[in-house]
């Protein structure tokens, strides 16, 4: 069964998750900052909640990424290995790229780079 939930939205971001057979995908449009990130957490622990086998954050369609946004994927990351749940995160901007990488998140979250597609985000 597959469920789509619009998620949270702002001005900033918008967090629509879907869920198939024990998996989620989180798909983020906007920025992920300060003000945005706790509608990240939200969709997070809501896909942890739900018992969900594999997280996908789907980051395609984020144009900024700071530090709040860094901390609540390191968060996630940890709350996806105590609980068992393989954890992905899908990087096609440089810009968020680039934030990864410097921190070092993007080894630790094993971020995966793809090509920007028309429709990013699309399940």
């Amino acid at each position: 069964m597959t469920t789509i939930s619009p998620g949270p939205t702002d001005d900033l971001l918008t967090v629509e998750t879907h869920a198939v057979d024990g998996a989620a995908r989180l798909v983020l449009a906007g920025e992920v900052d300060c003000s945005t990130a706790p509608l990240l957490r939200r969709a997070l622990d809501e896909a942890f909640a739900d018992g969900s086998r594999s997280v996908t954050v789907d980051l395609e369609a984020v144009t900024f990424l700071d530090s709040a946004g860094l901390s609540t994927l390191a968060i996630a990351h940890r709350t996806a290995v105590g609980h068992g749940v393989r954890l992905r995160v899908l990087v096609g901007t440089r810009a968020v790229a680039r934030a990864l990488q410097v921190t070092g998140l993007w080894e630790l979250l094993g971020v995966e780079q793809v090509e920007p597609r028309a429709g990013a985000g699309a399940a």
